[in-house]
């Protein structure tokens, strides 16, 4: 997959491409269903394809105090849009220039005569313009006038939910994260490095490692069952998102990882944790030995909760 900035050299590397066209937050199961008709409808016609999508996310130029926290981070959102394997990915920055642009002027000036695809996949909600005016209606009527196509992919349903980036972030965000997996077609991620905490975990009995997250969305403060990767090793870990109310009373959110059968050092060590279950919500302790009771009862739901998948 080769990556642009720039439509024009898309073209020129990749003319007459079929293009998936969104934001794509979180690489969702909705969003591989888009790329999937994409990835049909090239090979039917031996063109190649690609994606499209924005940087940064478009309410962050619009609104920013009321841009949602993205589930993944632009490179994290590249690599998984990797995985569908297109053979290109435009990824067009989202200038105030751009977002001032109308309808008709976006695919004029952006689609028509610098990407010039053959064909456009969109969901069945896009808009585009200047205060999203443009729907997928005026892009069919836009394409009927110039040479492209528009395929536009109905509501993306699991278990008769529809699939949208806005439901994996609430899911998160109230500790649903199994609920969230099942949107995304994979566990939620947290990826970083592991930064050197207080130390209070080994002072009880259980080191920690804390995680330096690189993405804006984090959990609700609990306690979760989770996979945890470093260095090609997939362990089973027990995490803390939370404050630690037990000791500390300034409010920082932290990560935290209680890796399971592990010793060493992993400080400076980029991780992931896949999050499969919550395993309780984040209290207060009387006492630090009160905590390390629970911590104990913690690491045993983690086990088995692992173990059954």
């Amino acid at each position: 997959m080769r990556v642009f900035q720039k439509p024009s050299e898309a073209a020129a590397a990749f003319p007459g491409a079929i293009m998936a066209l969104g934001n794509f937050d979180g690489v969702h199961l909705g969003h591989r269903a888009l790329f999937e008709v994409a990835c049909q409808q090239a090979k039917d016609r031996n063109q190649p394809w690609g994606v499209v999508t924005f940087e940064p996310h478009p309410a962050r130029v619009l609104a920013p105090e009321l841009a949602p926290r993205l589930i993944t981070t632009p490179q994290g959102k590249l690599d998984l849009i990797r995985e569908s394997a297109p053979d290109l990915t435009l990824v067009l920055p989202f200038t105030q220039g751009l977002s001032r642009m109308t309808p008709d002027q976006f695919v004029n000036d952006v689609l028509v005569r610098q990407l010039r695809p053959s064909a456009l996949v969109v969901g069945h909600d896009f808009t585009f313009g200047s205060g999203r005016a443009g729907t997928v209606s005026d892009l069919r009527d836009m394409a009927a006038t110039h040479d492209f196509q528009v395929h536009v992919l109905d509501p993306f349903a699991i278990h008769g939910m529809v699939v949208s980036s806005t439901k994996v972030r609430a899911f998160v965000l109230s500790g649903r994260v199994y609920a969230a997996s099942l949107l995304l077609g994979r566990p939620f991620v947290l990826t970083g490095p592991v930064i050197r905490g207080d130390g209070r975990g080994k002072t009880i009995g259980f080191p920690t490692a804390n995680i330096d997250a690189e993405q804006e969305l984090l959990p609700s403060a609990g306690v979760y069952a989770c996979w945890f990767d470093v260095k090609g090793h997939h362990m089973p870990a027990a995490v803390n998102v939370g404050r630690l109310p037990t000791f500390r009373a300034d409010g920082i959110l932290t990560v935290e990882a209680h890796v399971l059968d592990w010793s060493g050092d992993l400080y400076g060590q980029r991780v992931s944790i896949e999050f499969v279950r919550r395993i309780r919500q984040e209290r207060r302790f009387a006492s630090p030995d009160e905590l390390a009771k629970q911590i104990q009862l913690d690491l045993a739901r983690t086990r088995e909760v692992l173990l059954k998948l």
